[in-house]
């Protein structure tokens, strides 16, 4: 082996080296957006941490959204803990479409179930954004459609087809956390979506309200048996979907 190959070799096994340590969070300050975040947020976001008796070094986190309400609530925990805890609400700068999950693209729906996050865009045209796993495979069985759509996120701005806007100084927060629970090793970040809060007196009178959509009801139901149980217990939900597109406690 000549001299050449040799350092070739050295210098890559270097760049390995090199690449392995870097972190999440050091990956995402090389985006110029998520410098100003840091820049801007990151002592208020560490503070309510430390408030919360939390550390940026140790946490995962967990993201409701409740449609009516227009709201957007953060939990956390410690990541060797199983209980979360909120630690955040924000309030959803704008809404498209109406109650009711998404089922084809063009639809301006905000989808409603159990997503994660999976994927950060630092380049966002709305400033920085989170992605969610829409369609999911509930989506997928529950759709007649053959274009389902795609594209959902959290993001700045304050324009929405179907998306969840937060405004360019909230997603600035959001994000961070965000960024921080996927520097713990958090790879999926869940997203709870739910029509509206709900509550056994809400969810009758909805109920009630569409009693003629009884495809939408039994959704509805559905999906309050993963809010009651993350109301009570506040640990991650273990989801699977049923050949119909029924979610799986």
């Amino acid at each position: 082996m000549n001299v050449k190959s040799v350092l070739i070799i050295i210098l890559q096994a270097v760049c390995f080296t090199l690449s392995a340590q870097t972190t999440f969070l050091q990956q995402q300050k090389s985006y110029s957006r998520v410098r100003t975040a840091i820049a801007e947020k990151e002592k208020s976001v560490k503070d309510n941490l430390y408030k919360n008796k939390l550390a940026p070094d140790s946490i995962h986190i967990l993201i409701t959204v409740f449609k009516y309400e227009k709201q957007l609530e953060i939990y956390a925990k410690k990541k060797t803990d199983s209980v979360y805890s909120r630690i955040a609400s924000y309030d959803i700068c704008r809404s498209s479409g109406k109650l009711g999950p998404k089922r084809q693209e063009g639809d301006g729906q905000v989808p409603e179930g159990f997503y994660h996050i999976d994927r950060f865009n630092p380049f966002s045209n709305f400033y920085l954004s989170l992605g969610i796993n829409y369609p999911n495979p509930s989506d997928r069985k529950k759709s007649q459609a053959k274009r389902l759509g795609g594209d959902i996120f959290i993001h700045g701005s304050c324009v929405t087809v179907g998306c969840l806007p937060m405004t360019d100084e909230l997603i600035k927060e959001i994000y961070l956390y965000a960024v921080f629970a996927g520097n713990n090793g958090q790879s999926k970040i869940p997203v709870y979506i739910f029509p509206f809060r709900m509550t056994d007196v809400n969810f009758n009178a909805y109920r009630q309200k569409y009693k003629v959509d009884r495809e939408l009801t039994a959704f509805w139901t559905n999906l309050k048996i993963g809010y009651d149980r993350f109301e009570k217990e506040k640990k991650a939900l273990n989801v699977s979907v049923n050949k119909n597109g029924d979610y799986v406690f």
